[in-house]
């Protein structure tokens, strides 16, 4: 064989011992080189990998499960059926409720956990039954609830309409004479992780239109919130007992709170958010019932609040027990905001009044850092704090809240301390002037945790 040409012997050197040395390299490369029965080659030359087959999204459109989309007929067994199989999926699923079409939707819950990523895409309109009577027997605080799920992302372009009126006209807060009772939430998740909510609009919920409780790695982007300035305890966003919240980009427009953040929640950050009308942004209430609660690293950055009743606040009962601390509100800009900068502890939303207690909610580290604009009341900054637990630790750094009709603003200060720093107007009223460096957060380093 010419491949072995290099192993001749020339005819004059021949000789038994060269061709036994031949026939030894001979058979040495051929093991050496190729594959031989019972035999493994000692060089493995390289394969390349079988290509992983790409498992595609399954999508679920609704109406393959039986919805019209007529606003009429109840479309809620065909939402369940398909939430069964997306969840069941061993792929990565995408529940799609078209565009154009209405689908009214009864008290429903989306139970986890899944199998794999879902994705709920809303391009048309859900809507909530408009009879509270649909909830006979049913837990009036809950609509489209989702529960235990991780990796879920709802988005789209489309609308969840709560058809809140009938609700808001059975309030107390509307006629005295009626009971005080529960109202369903529009959507809540609940010991949800790593969850995504983006592009939605909610309009006129019956109560609060999105509540987080006991969920972790929440993403809200791009969302709109709307209903009646007179609507009553429609919050926007209402997060409850849940960590590494991040909200941004998001239009928050209704009855009561744009953003609320109580018991035991942690590393939030609110970034580019317009308020109003509504309550303000708020931590709390907290501590109601004489019950513990902690809020702390919140940070709310860039946001615009136009005629709401409150601007920033921060409201907590009597008697209540645990902590508000390390809470900054900065780059904040104001047009006809009542009390603009607020802390309240001897809040108390009864029929009846509320009982003087000693007991507090301990509020300290608080820091308002560039906050502009113009109050509805010439109270434009309120520190009303405990006298058993005052208010320490509170810092104002170029705040200037000027009257909306041109009059002088004040500010006013009980059991609060705390330092100023540049331009404050109007003056600060604090009790004492103590050393600490007023807490600063640097918004940009502040999203590395999410």
């Amino acid at each position: 064989m010419s491949f072995f040409f290099f192993l001749r012997p020339s005819s004059s050197s021949s000789s038994p011992q060269s061709l036994c040395l031949i026939c030894t390299v001979f058979i040495f490369l051929v093991l050496f080189l190729i594959n031989v029965e019972g035999f493994e080659p000692l060089i493995q030359l390289p394969h390349s990998p079988a290509a992983r087959p790409r498992l595609e999204t399954k999508i679920l459109y609704v109406n393959q499960f039986g919805a019209k989309g007529d606003g009429v007929q109840d479309d809620t067994d065909a939402f369940r059926n398909a939430w069964k199989i997306a969840c069941a999926s061993i792929t990565k699923a995408s529940i799609v409720i078209p565009h154009d079409k209405k689908f009214l939707v009864r008290p429903i819950s989306f139970g986890g956990p899944c199998r794999a990523k879902v994705t709920v895409t809303i391009s048309g309109t859900i809507i909530a039954p408009k009879d509270p009577d649909v909830w006979h027997g049913l837990n009036p605080q809950k609509w489209l609830y989702f529960h235990g799920v991780n990796h879920l992302t709802v988005r789209g372009s489309g609308i969840i309409n709560g058809r809140g009126h009938k609700w808001w006209s059975q309030s107390c807060k509307i006629n005295a004479t009626n009971p005080c009772e529960h109202a369903p939430t529009a959507i809540i998740f609940h010991r949800c992780k790593k969850l995504r909510v983006r592009d939605i609009a909610l309009i006129n919920s019956q109560r609060t239109h999105i509540a987080f409780t006991n969920s972790f790695r929440i993403v809200v982007s791009g969302i709109k919130m709307i209903a009646p300035a007179s609507s009553p305890n429609t919050d926007g966003l209402h997060i409850s007992s849940s960590s590494r919240v991040n909200i941004k980009d998001s239009i928050i427009r209704t009855g009561d709170d744009c953003i609320s953040i109580v018991g035991n929640s942690s590393i939030i950050r609110i970034k580019n958010i317009a308020c109003g009308p509504g309550h303000g942004i708020s931590v709390g209430s907290l501590g109601m019932g004489n019950s513990w609660a902690q809020v702390h690293d919140v940070i709310v950055d860039q946001a615009f609040l136009a005629h709401t009743k409150n601007g920033l606040r921060i409201k907590t009962w009597q008697g209540g027990r645990g902590f508000a601390s390390q809470i900054t509100f900065q780059n904040v800009l104001m047009e006809n905001v009542s009390h603009p900068i607020i802390i309240d502890q001897y809040y108390c939303d009864s029929l009846t009044p509320c009982l003087n207690q000693t007991l507090a909610v301990k509020v300290a580290n608080i820091s308002y850092v560039s906050i502009k604009g113009t109050s509805a009341t010439e109270e434009s900054v309120r520190f009303a704090c405990s006298d058993s637990f005052p208010c320490e630790k509170l810092y104002l750094e170029e705040v200037q809240l000027l009257s909306y009709t041109g009059k002088n603003t004040s500010s006013f200060c009980w059991e609060a301390q705390g330092l100023t720093s540049g331009s404050v107007d109007p003056p600060a009223c604090f009790s004492s002037n103590g050393t600490f460096i007023g807490q600063k957060a640097d918004s940009g380093s502040a999203l590395q945790s999410f």
